[in-house]
């Protein structure tokens, strides 16, 4: 009995250090949410902040490129190097290109220049990558291909236009052509380089994994050759561009419009305004699709930790 009464005593005793463990440790777990609380609201605030400093840091550059560009046009105006009906500033220029922008006409001609763009792009990427990966896995075409795929992509596009227009006469398929031939090159470059540069400790370890063949492509050389291979997919595109813009100067199919079209017919009639908006708009496109580029690039080396996220 003394033991029992003993032992109701002590349980009595450490009732109350119970309760207030509970009870600390409910007030402790309280003040970490609310701390977290406050740490997820500053990292919001701080969120946004770099946000928008990364934003920043990335227009201020482009406007002030843009403003010098303009000021050094404006100048060449002013010294009176050419006539103001041959060589209009930007004053007489920009209400042309507003003008230009706000029709129809031209985003119909837009839309058919950007469609031949991605088709043609897309077939460039299809053959560079098939190319690509057969020279850099088998040295025997390495040997039969390696400098003639350099020496196509330092070709100028617009000398494959004569051969192109015999094969295809005027048509898209001739234009078609020229894009494939002036971008794939620069592609399978790209994958080659990405291939060549793949660390061989990678290798090794993808073997003794398991990986084979098509795997050890696909899970191993492709992931690791995919920085080379976005700067040749960025190359790939300006070939592209180039090409389609030569090709739309030269090759006119029936009744179409395109922006080389348009371009071509402001420097037959003489409208030096209308044909510095038109390059104005072929300029703009070339730097938001090197941007989108940029972005890819980006996110890539962040993923590999290369980059400041």
């Amino acid at each position: 009995m003394a033991h029992d009464t003993t032992t109701r005593d002590k349980r009595r005793d450490d009732a109350p250090d119970r309760t207030g463990g509970a009870a600390a440790e409910t007030a402790a777990g309280r003040l970490d949410r609310e701390i977290a609380g406050l740490d997820a609201l500053e990292l919001g605030g701080g969120t946004r902040v770099r946000l928008l400093q990364r934003t920043w840091s990335a227009l201020w550059p482009i406007l002030t490129a843009v403003l010098i560009a303009i000021a050094a046009w404006q100048a060449v105006v002013w010294s009176g190097w050419k006539e103001p009906w041959v060589l209009p500033g930007p004053r007489d220029t920009f209400p042309v290109f507003w003008d230009q922008i706000t029709s129809s006409r031209f985003w119909n001609s837009v839309a058919l220049t950007m469609q031949r763009a991605v088709i043609g792009f897309v077939f460039a990427v299809v053959v560079g990558l098939v190319i690509g990966a057969l020279v850099s896995q088998f040295r025997v075409l390495r040997r039969a291909f390696g400098s003639l795929i350099t020496g196509l992509q330092t070709m100028p596009s617009i000398a494959w236009f004569p051969l192109a227009i015999l094969l295809f006469k005027l048509s898209e398929s001739a234009i078609l052509f020229v894009v494939i031939l002036g971008a794939a090159p620069s592609i399978a470059n790209g994958l080659i380089a990405g291939v060549d540069y793949t660390p061989p400790i990678l290798l090794r370890a993808g073997k003794v994994m398991g990986l084979r063949g098509i795997g050890l492509y696909r899970h191993l050389i492709m992931p690791a050759s995919l920085p080379s291979f976005v700067a040749g997919l960025k190359q790939g595109w300006a070939f592209a561009w180039r090409s389609l813009m030569a090709g739309e100067l030269l090759v006119v199919i029936g009744d179409t419009t395109s922006l080389g079209v348009l371009l071509s017919q402001a420097r037959e009639l003489n409208n030096t305004a209308d044909m510095i908006s038109y390059m104005l708009v072929i300029l703009i496109i070339g730097i938001v699709i090197d941007r989108l580029f940029g972005l890819a690039d980006a996110s890539i080396r962040r993923r590999w930790g290369v980059a400041e996220n």
